[in-house]
């Protein structure tokens, strides 16, 4: 009996006895949680001071950095190929910093934000399948507090857009799995240094990774 042989015997009777990982179904509850990394795919409008006028005679622009924190989602499954996301996470701080002719300054500010996001997500496998793929389009709204500028008193507007996500479970058994997502989000807001600016766009409009666990009930 040849090696190949007795191996192919051997996967067979370890498939035959393992047992079957129902994935997601109508009515189950999925939970997700892992680390997050918010990448801004950032750029802003020139600042021009409140006469309308360059900010110091310069073009002066802002950049906005990455951060990671807790992520936390949740998804009800409204049928066995389309479930229901919630996006929460712990508050994200990014350095605001100057760019473009006052880059050399550097840090500038900062700002704490929240981006609670609901998707439609749609799973194209059999509820039989361990390898979950999934893709999702929704609404992202971003609140932003805890505004600081060494410039002045720094205020960013809410924003509200699109968000689209890709991810992937590999459930491990009938509760327990891994799960890797990708999403992007329209994030814009509007800027102003009270006092000392107009009001400037800033789009941050960042790629979102999540890396985690996955827990089914």
């Amino acid at each position: 009996m040849s090696r190949g042989f007795k191996l192919g015997v051997l996967a067979a009777a370890v498939m035959a006895t393992a047992p079957a990982v129902q994935a997601f179904e109508a009515g189950d509850f999925i939970l997700r949680a892992g680390v997050v990394h918010v990448a801004p795919d950032d750029s802003s409008d020139s600042i021009n001071g409140l006469d309308g006028n360059p900010l110091l005679g310069l073009n002066a622009k802002v950049a906005v950095d990455a951060n990671s924190q807790l992520g936390i989602r949740g998804t009800y499954m409204l049928n066995n190929s389309l479930g229901l996301g919630v996006l929460a996470a712990t508050p994200f701080k990014h350095n605001i910093s100057g760019s473009a002719d006052i880059a050399s300054l550097g840090k500038i500010g900062e700002t704490k934000h929240l981006p609670p996001t609901i998707t439609l997500q749609y799973y194209p496998m059999a509820s039989s399948s361990a390898l979950q793929p999934y893709a999702g389009v929704g609404v992202n709204y971003t609140t932003f507090f805890e505004e600081k500028s060494v410039l002045g008193d720094l205020e960013l507007d809410d924003s509200v857009g699109v968000a689209v996500e890709f991810g992937v479970d590999y459930m491990l058994s009938e509760q327990f799995g891994l799960n890797a997502a990708v999403w992007w989000a329209d994030i814009e807001t509007e800027a102003e240094i009270k006092g000392v600016t107009e009001k400037f766009d800033v789009q941050i409009d960042p790629m979102v990774y999540m890396v985690g666990f996955t827990y089914k009930f």
